[in-house]
């Protein structure tokens, strides 16, 4: 043996190391794309229901939004009506507040003056003439 013949034996098992390095990074990239195919797969599994899917769940958002907007609608209108309600409520008990104020000494005087009438009655049907009373008596008049 010569050491020509122990550098072709290195030379020969270096090539073969690369050659089995190379199978092997072969075998892991066909194993990635046997992956990748089963994934893409999937995949494109997945869009077709989501496809089949998307079309009644598009409608039903738009009638959740329509809903949506009509309530938003309504509730504005029953604002504006409870704000219309609100002023309806502040002038009655406005105009209740004068009315009491305007009808009150109204009522006194008139039972002020039906009392002097119904006095001025008595004394009109009995004749008699009371003694008007003096500063500090109380009478029954």
């Amino acid at each position: 043996m010569t050491a020509s013949d122990g550098a072709f034996i290195m030379d020969v098992l270096f090539g073969v190391a690369a050659l089995l390095v190379g199978i092997g990074v072969f075998l892991a990239c066909r194993a990635l794309a046997n992956l990748f195919a089963r994934v893409n797969g999937t995949l494109d599994e997945v869009d077709r229901q989501i496809a089949a899917v998307s079309g009644p769940v598009v409608e039903t958002l738009g009638h959740v939004g329509g809903i949506a907007d009509t309530a938003d609608a309504t509730v504005a209108r029953l604002g504006a009506v409870v704000g219309t309600l609100e002023g309806v409520a502040g002038g009655v008990g406005s105009t209740a507040r004068l009315a009491s104020e305007a009808v009150g000494p109204a009522l006194v005087n008139i039972g002020a003056t039906l009392s002097g009438i119904t006095a001025g009655l008595r004394r009109l049907v009995s004749g008699k003439k009371r003694d008007l009373p003096v500063d500090g008596e109380i009478s029954n008049v």
